[in-house]
């Protein structure tokens, strides 16, 4: 079976205005019709999950995880313990996040957002569930709480990382995976280029963020899991690699942290009639099959 994982995408904050098929199933057709076999589909808020984990229930191979998003403390400025143990109990949610720091957007909520991330590390070590970290102009607060709070005890993965090697470094060094988006193919992201020559392939990730950070060639359009394909295709020129054996290990570093069976929770294919969604198709990016050595 082919193996090709989104690492992380907010399906739920598709429009779906423009596509080429008006639905979620469409959405998901399209990922399917490039290879992408697994997703994993993020919540903000405690609030936001059970609209989404409703969304996605439908299709096996997408998972999920919530957490409090740093810029989404407004709309969940009490949040409980207990709402996100319970949340986190589904048997789909396999991290706790995305949490961080993020001063670049709000730096005035600085004191907030510092504890809000470390009740959640704390939170991700009681149900021992990695956490998928944001962190944007915060690399000495983000790094500090991770080892104050001993994030290396469950892991995880430093989402759509934009940030410079010293700080990819110290991550790796706390056991994280560092996980790329668009932003690697943009003209302005050298700086994460350089990231991604330095982290070894078994410690990378790939990932839309989608609807956000549309990769090169489709820039400036609202981004869909089918797009991971761009964002893999780049790096595996970018590292020397062929992109189906890039394709091979970003998956089963996906499965790796996430705990997940790759062959069970492989999605079938939606239209059993092979027929294709509506409007311009995708570039073919069928992979030869992959054996993952779990």
């Amino acid at each position: 079976m082919t193996y090709l994982a989104d690492s992380h995408c907010h399906l739920n904050s598709l429009s779906l205005k423009g596509k080429a098929a008006s639905s979620l199933q469409g959405i998901v057709a399209r990922a399917q019709s490039v290879g992408v076999t697994h997703m994993l589909c993020v919540a903000c808020t405690p609030a936001e999950y059970a609209p989404m984990r409703q969304a996605v229930e439908p299709y096996p191979g997408i998972y999920t995880a919530c957490g409090v998003h740093p810029l989404n403390l407004e709309e969940a400025p009490d949040w409980q313990e207990d709402e996100l143990i319970s949340i986190l109990q589904d048997d789909r949610a396999v991290a706790l996040g995305e949490t961080g720091l993020d001063y670049h957007y709000a730096p005035e909520s600085r004191q907030q957002q510092l504890s809000s991330f470390a009740r959640q590390i704390d939170l991700a070590l009681e149900l021992k569930k990695p956490l998928i970290i944001h962190a944007r102009n915060a690399h000495q607060d983000t790094v500090s709480l991770m080892r104050a709070g001993n994030a290396r005890d469950v892991g995880g993965v430093m989402h759509c990382f934009c940030d410079e090697v010293e700080m990819a470094r110290q991550c790796l060094d706390l056991g994280f995976y560092i996980s790329f988006s668009g932003i690697v193919t943009f003209k302005a992201g050298e700086n994460v280029r350089e990231v991604a020559r330095y982290v070894p392939l078994d410690r990378m990730l790939v990932e839309t963020d989608c609807p956000y950070l549309a990769p090169v060639p489709v820039r400036g359009v609202e981004n869909e899991p089918a797009f991971v394909r761009y964002t893999l295709e780049f790096l595996a020129a970018l590292k020397g690699v062929e992109a189906k054996k890039l394709a091979q290990l970003t998956a089963c570093n996906f499965a790796s942290l996430f705990g997940i069976d790759l062959d069970a929770a492989c999605l079938p294919y939606l239209d059993k009639q092979g027929s294709q969604t509506a409007g311009e198709p995708l570039n073919s990016y069928k992979l030869e099959k992959i054996q993952c050595p779990l």
